[in-house]
């Protein structure tokens, strides 16, 4: 029997195409697959084939755990203290083997058996063809749609298959058997039992692949694409850079008569695509990313990453966009958040904000008015700045001397020390529920202990605009939290 079984997986090695080792594998996995069969429970077996002679040994193993976790499964764990009983050397994570009697070849179920080593050898099979198809270094892959299945599309090249989903098809796409298609190549499922190469038609990352192939430029690293942003089948943004001064980025990407640009459209179901210029300076890539909205004004706020962008009525409703479209792919593709307004309501933002720090100055400086708006024209907005910016130039300000800039300075820095007993005081304040709540950190908790938020009841009834205009933190963040706020109303 032992060569009959050497002989049998040299055939299958050779009419396979696979490793012996791989073959060897599987054997040996019926075998203790037949083996816990005899044994009945949960135990683990382990069997080792000798690859000369095809003499086998059956040993049941047991994992050794710690004390504290206790035996989850007692047919094959022992607790550390016992297993450094029989030997002290055992640590945590080793195994404790004893030799049994091994189940003759002849009586193993021969169907379960055919079926594990058949099922290795697919196994080894697909992922041999699999890294090979990986190999090339491709990142779209193009194949023929084979089949449904439960509403994905099972797409084939060659002996190779992937798995577009249907949320990861392009709105209104309609494919069908038979279809030739490319998509993006977006991950490997490495547990999926069928196809494990995940596609995707919909991902930003589909669009630039797309332009890599028709700009040779970019292949050759002339231009490259910083960033993009898709509704996928309605429209799109992509940011280019140049990185050579006698190539035109944008003019590239468009191709004669639009060739390069209209080949990617094509293949995106007539998906338009906005070409913008890259730049280092944030508001200028902002103003870009708008296009083709004309931009008056920009105030960039850097603590909250945001971006209060000034538009004239007549380009409020290019700037936007239909359903917010325009403003949402800009922000996606520039990273900040972006606020359009008017004139008018950037002038009316603005005198709010200036009255805002008027007030706190007047209060906490004890300054009349015409000393805060002084303060507030040369460009100071918060006590920080009052008191911890150079000497110098407070003494540049007209009208102040030194000892005027002394007393300015020494009120800040006690109006912020006041300030900070209180916050700690309020923070004092906050619930542990709250504190322990997870994606909360020790700065968060202190914007919203001075929110008035102290509980995690006191977050979970904000709004999303609440919460981020408290914190600074971006929408998503600001929804996530709230959920998790909300989270022990719903447990029973």
């Amino acid at each position: 029997m032992n060569r009959e079984m050497l002989m049998l997986v040299d055939a299958i090695s050779r009419e396979k195409s696979v490793e012996r080792d791989v073959v060897f594998g599987a054997v040996e996995a019926a075998l203790a697959q037949a083996t816990k069969k005899l044994h009945g429970g949960e135990v683990d077996i382990r069997v080792t084939v000798d690859r000369d002679t095809g003499e086998y040994e059956t040993f049941r193993r047991w994992l050794v755990v710690p004390d504290s976790a206790g035996l989850q499964n007692p047919d094959a764990e022992e607790l550390l203290t016992e297993a450094q009983e029989q030997l002290a050397e055992l640590e945590e994570g080793d195994y404790i083997e004893k030799t049994v009697e091994s189940v003759p070849i002849g009586r193993i179920g021969a169907q379960a058996a055919k079926q594990v080593i058949l099922q290795k050898i697919r196994d080894a099979e697909r992922e041999q063809l699999l890294n090979d198809f990986l190999s090339r270094g491709e990142k779209i892959f193009v194949g023929t749609v084979k089949r449904l299945d439960k509403g994905d599309i099972i797409v084939e090249s060659g002996r190779v298959e992937g798995r577009l989903k249907r949320s990861e098809m392009i709105q209104k796409e309609n494919l069908r058997t038979g279809d030739r298609v490319r998509a993006f190549m977006s991950g490997i499922d490495t547990l999926a039992r069928g196809p494990q190469i995940m596609l995707s038609r919909s991902a930003p990352g589909f669009m630039v692949e797309l332009f890599a192939q028709e700009v040779p430029e970019i292949e050759q690293g002339l231009l490259e694409i910083k960033s993009c942003a898709r509704d996928s089948g309605s429209r799109a943004k992509i940011a280019v850079v140049s990185h050579d001064k006698r190539v035109d980025p944008i003019g590239t990407c468009v191709g004669v008569r639009g060739s390069r640009v209209t080949a990617v459209t094509n293949e995106l179901a007539g998906e338009r695509v906005d070409i913008v210029l890259w730049s280092e300076d944030p508001a200028q890539f902002v103003i870009g990313a708008l296009a083709p909205a004309n931009v008056q004004s920009i105030v960039v706020d850097e603590e909250k990453h945001a971006m209060d962008v000034v538009v004239d009525e007549e380009n409020l409703a290019i700037a936007i966009g239909r359903g917010g479209q325009n403003v949402r792919l800009a922000s996606e593709l520039t990273g900040w958040r972006i606020n359009i307004m008017t004139a008018e309501e950037s002038a009316a933002k603005q005198a709010e904000e200036s009255g805002s720090v008027r007030k706190l100055f007047v209060d906490k400086l004890d300054v009349d008015e015409e000393v805060a708006d002084i303060l507030i024209a040369e460009g100071f907005n918060s006590l920080e700045e009052v008191a911890y910016v150079p000497l110098q130039e407070m003494l540049d300000i007209e009208g102040f001397d030194e000892d005027t800039v002394t007393e300015l300075r020494t009120r800040a820095k006690d109006a912020l020390l006041t300030m900070e007993i209180a916050r700690e005081e309020s923070v004092e304040e906050v619930s542990q529920d709250l504190r322990d709540l997870e994606g909360l950190n020790p700065e968060l908790i202190g914007k919203l202990a001075d929110g008035g938020v102290h509980t995690r009841d006191d977050l979970a009834d904000l709004a999303v605009d609440e919460l981020i205009e408290m914190t600074g933190v971006d929408e998503a963040q600001a929804r996530a939290l709230i959920m998790k706020a909300r989270e022990h109303w719903f447990t029973t």
